[in-house]
Formats: structure tokens, C-alpha cells, sequence
């Protein structure tokens, strides 16, 4: 069935791999049609709480490779996940789910702001939807902190990293390419020093 290995956590109990190629492009497709501005806080719903696919601790890691790849996060994860599970029909399977129903619904919603782009309420509630947005990055993060217990590095030190690139990026004000590829590669080479 794939190249899944399923992870058995003491906290969270056993992850069980997606039943099949269809599975997966339906569970990216759902995932992707509930998130607007931010569909990382519902991916980890989906894949961690709903669908069993992911432990946290799995799901973490997989956001950080994410993350670090060019493309937006979710792409890679959802290519990722899907190589993963069944090679690439997986990936194929995980993209399509994540991009097809999005892409036609924000076609037609571009048409139908520009239509509608000379009203206030228009731009009213885009700037309501950046503020939910904002909290629901907020949410993920605060949830999956608890993931960070088992890191190699330890807490005070993934906080460090947390201070140190909230500082770099909102006080600083300096380019956030500057940061990842610093303070990451800072902090790969700690993780990869801890793991050798």
C-alpha cells in the first residue's frame, strides 16, 4: 500500500496511511476549499485530528521542510505527504485536490471583484479576511507548540529562534530570505550537530 510508514505516538496513538490515491485528493480538496488566507491551520486539523494521517510531531516536521522549499507551503506538503503515501500518484493526487476546486473559485471570484471593486464593503471585507487570516496563523502555531517538546534543540531554544526571528523580521525589518537562510541555517546545523 504505498510507501507509508505510519508513526505510533505515545500522546497521540497510532497514524494510519490514506486508504487510497482518491482519499488523498479528496482530503487536500476539502482541506483546501475550507481555508481562505491560510489553510495550514485546517490542513493540521485534516491531516492530525480528522484523518489520523499525521501525529503532530509529523506534521511539524513535514511544515518545516515545507516551509524551507521555494512554493507555497502547502504545495510542497501536500507533494510531500503524497510521494509519501503512494509515490508519485500521491503527489499527483495531493497537488490536484490542494489546486483544482481553489483555482476555478478564485477565477470566479476575480471576476466577480473586479466587477465590484468600486465598492467599500468590497474592500472592507477583504481587509476582515487578512485579520482572520492573521489569526488563524496565530492559532496553528499556538497548537503545534506542543510539538516542539521533543525536538532535539529543547524548548528554550526553539523559543530563542521563535524571539530572535520575530525580532530579525517585524522590528528589524530585514528581508525575510535573509532571515530563514540566517537564522535557519543557524539552526540546522545546531539540529544536525544534536543528531550526529
Amino acid at each position: 500500500m504505498g510507501r507509508y510508514e505510519g508513526v505510533a505516538d505515545a500522546d497521540e496513538g497510532a497514524t494510519l496511511p490514506p486508504a487510497s490515491p482518491r482519499a488523498l485528493f479528496m482530503a487536500f480538496n476539502r482541506l483546501a476549499l475550507q481555508g481562505f488566507g491560510g489553510v495550514i491551520p485546517v490542513a493540521q486539523r485534516e491531516l492530525v485530528e480528522r484523518e489520523r494521517w499525521l501525529s503532530r510531531q509529523g506534521f511539524v516536521e513535514l511544515l518545516s521542510i515545507s516551509q524551507v522549499l521555494p512554493g507555497p507551503n502547502i504545495v510542497n506538503l501536500a507533494l510531500i505527504f503524497g510521494d509519501r503515501c503512494f509515490g508519485w500518484r500521491g503527489s499527483l493526487a495531493a497537488i490536484g485536490g490542494i489546486l483544482s476546486a481553489p483555482l476555478l473559485l478564485v477565477l470566479v471570484l476575480a471576476v466577480a471583484v473586479r466587477q465590484a471593486q468600486g465598492l467599500p464593503a468590497v474592500g472592507d471585507a477583504l481587509r476582515g479576511m487578512g485579520v482572520v487570516a492573521a489569526g488563524l496563523v496565530l492559532s496553528t502555531a499556538w497548537r503545534l507548540a506542543g510539538g516542539l517538546r521533543k525536538n532535539r534543540l529543547g524548548v528554550p531554544l526553539c523559543a530563542g529562534f521563535v524571539v530572535l526571528t520575530l525580532l530579525a523580521v517585524a522590528v528589524l525589518r530585514w528581508p525575510l530570505a535573509a532571515v530563514v537562510l540566517g537564522l535557519g541555517g543557524v539552526s540546522m546545523a545546531l539540529a544536525w550537530r544534536k543528531l550526529s
